[in-house]
């Protein structure tokens, strides 16, 4: 039988091609003017601008990215109840992966694939309680993989124990896993995920779950190489980074100090020459980053 086309894509990248991930979403529907939910971002976009949400994912598809996640960040059910949005938690997560889906369709694009993505940011500091947290995983990522995700992205882990959590009842769903560390310095200038642990033990706790990707994701440019010097000397799994440039202020992107889209490819070059496998871009990378990288690195 003939390997399914997300099982093609593992192998290129076991055979050492670099694959173009896609850029923002989230914050690439802030630019175009989608108005936030108070409390989940920009997650209400499917619902409320479908249209401008697949021609984000068009945009980053005709720009050579393979793999396009879908605008799911804040569409948790925490987030989604802080928003009082809790009664369109499946319609978000169904139809997040359906724009996708219609994208690639319409582009007449079979070989894109789907990513269904996951974190469990709050912006509140509401934390679901871990059983909360468990069945609520559980459920999104059903209905992502109902919906015809070919995989789950987990993304902005931050902490062991909710990480963890988050695996397990992502991978309930059967689908393929991949995981996604954001990651900063210490005060004693140790790498660690954002909520402290350190990332040597993080990668270890990681390892017995054995995901087909671990990610450097939602981490300023300049900590990735130091992320990947520990993740590559732990981890002999694939491998890949998309970095974010500027920062949230009361909840919304500041662009006006992103990294060009000249130096986000000059560092890419040097991840991708590091044996990373997959790059794209996270909050504030965009279409022009994508589009100069496919250009540059991956033509």
């Amino acid at each position: 039988m003939a390997m399914n086309q997300y099982s093609k894509l593992i192998k290129r990248a076991q055979n050492g091609e670099c694959i173009l991930i896609d850029g923002a979403t989230g914050t690439e529907v802030e630019r175009r003017g989608v108005p936030q939910l108070d409390n989940a971002w920009n997650g209400g976009g499917a619902l409320s601008h479908p249209e401008i949400v697949k021609q984000i994912h068009k945009d980053y598809i005709d720009l050579g990215a393979e793999i396009v996640i879908s605008n799911t960040f804040a569409t948790t059910k925490h987030a989604l109840t802080d928003a009082k949005q809790e009664n369109n938690f499946e319609a978000l997560n169904r139809r997040g992966v359906e724009l996708v889906i219609q994208a690639k369709e319409e582009l007449k694009n079979d070989k894109v694939l789907v990513a269904g993505g996951i974190s469990y940011w709050t912006w509140t500091g509401n934390k679901p309680s871990l059983e909360e947290l468990k069945l609520s995983v559980t459920e999104q990522a059903q209905i992502m993989r109902d919906a015809g995700a070919d995989f789950i992205m987990l993304e902005m882990m931050i902490d062991i124990e909710q990480m963890v959590t988050t695996i397990e009842a992502a991978q309930s769903s059967g689908l393929p896993l991949w995981i996604g560390l954001t990651c900063e310095p210490n005060a004693s200038n140790q790498m660690c995920l954002r909520d402290g642990e350190k990332l040597e033990n993080v990668i270890d706790v990681i390892k017995s779950y054995n995901p087909d990707v671990i990610n450097i994701m939602h981490t300023e440019v300049e900590f990735v190489d130091r992320c990947l010097e520990i993740l590559q000397s732990q981890w002999k799994g694939l491998t890949g980074v998309y970095a974010h440039s500027g920062k949230s202020v009361n909840g919304e992107w500041t662009f006006n100090n992103v990294i060009s889209a000249q130096e986000y490819c000059e560092y890419s070059a040097k991840w991708k020459y590091q044996g990373v496998s997959f790059i794209g871009g996270c909050c504030g990378v965009h279409t022009e980053h994508i589009d100069l990288m496919n250009k540059k690195l991956f033509s």
